[in-house]
């Protein structure tokens, strides 16, 4: 990388209810980066199902009446989202709309719902009743009511995308940070040992106090965890992660899932389908699925991690 290359250039955009950060390392930046921008848009018109306007909305709008012929991006995304949702103990539901909507936690008309309206959206939430055809590349929600919710996966997916788009135009260093979905590649110019310094926040604490910090390169890494958006209603306070059998935030000893892969949407996908678990599973389950590590913070601040500490 020549002197010139060294410099960072960043995008940083709010977008998709977070701040986007895009960093490159070229010498000839503006029109890569007004290129990120513009799929980082698109691809927001495309996922989101808070956008009556996306191309996801389309498919939700049309619930129980017909299916409809989609892009393969969105396609993709919801085939990927279907057979994790559908994978045994999985704690992922893409069609968990309806209850993301009912409650809104992250949102001004946050509410807590009556018993009733969690009990009556329990019966539309089934990923099984999303139907697929791949030749007609078409999606079909078999029930009146029901609606996909892809915001525990389109980050991490468009995170690969953009990584895809910047590698395709030469850049070989980069950091993508979608809200704190981190994604890397290549060396880090500024740093000796050519890590990227990722931190993993300390739940307890205010943003961008970390509990560790993570040299990563070539990796992403994605949180979940119970402190960042929350809903208080008569002293109690209820967070935003949902379970799809009781209609209520999932009780869970941890405060935070960090995972670490090569994909982002893989991080994503694994910290949502094992959030909830009891430490003991998420780590199991770790230790037989290839590719991916974790960092499991509890609510009583103690930290565990799927590697030994000499492997970061």
């Amino acid at each position: 990388m020549s002197q010139m290359d060294n410099k960072a250039h960043k995008l940083q955009i709010r977008l998709m209810g977070t701040i986007i950060d895009v960093t490159i390392f070229h010498e000839r930046p503006e029109p890569i980066l007004a290129e990120v921008e513009r799929l980082l848009y698109r691809y927001e018109r495309r996922f989101s199902a808070n956008r009556p306007d996306s191309e996801l909305m389309a498919i939700n709008d049309q619930a129980g009446i017909s299916s409809v012929s989609v892009h393969p991006d969105l396609y993709e995304l919801i085939r990927l989202g279907k057979a994790h949702s559908c994978a045994s103990g999985s704690n992922l539901n893409i069609a968990i709309g309806p209850l993301i909507q009912l409650w809104r936690i992250g949102f001004a008309d946050a509410r807590k719902p009556t018993d009733e309206e969690i009990s009556a959206c329990l019966d539309i939430i089934n990923p099984e009743n999303i139907i697929l055809d791949d030749d007609q590349l078409s999606v079909f929600l078999a029930q009146k009511g029901m609606k996909i919710d892809l915001g525990a996966l389109a980050k991490g997916y468009i995170a690969d995308k953009i990584l895809v788009y910047l590698k395709g135009a030469g850049i070989r260093s980069a950091l993508i940070n979608l809200g704190g979905n981190v994604l890397t590649m290549g060396n880090a110019p500024h740093q000796v040992d050519g890590f990227w310094r990722i931190g993993i926040q300390n739940p307890a604490k205010k943003r961008g106090e970390n509990s560790l910090v993570l040299p990563i390169r070539d990796q992403s890494v994605v949180t979940s965890g119970v402190y960042e958006r929350t809903l208080t209603i008569d002293g109690e306070t209820y967070h935003h992660i949902f379970s799809s059998e009781t209609g209520y935030p999932v009780q869970s000893e941890l405060a935070s899932l960090t995972i670490i892969a090569q994909k982002s949407v893989d991080c994503e996908i694994w910290t949502t389908r094992l959030f909830g678990k009891k430490l003991p599973e998420i780590m199991g389950q770790v230790a037989v699925t290839q590719g991916i590590e974790a960092i499991a913070i509890t609510t009583d601040g103690n930290i565990y991690q799927s590697f030994s500490k000499s492997s970061f």
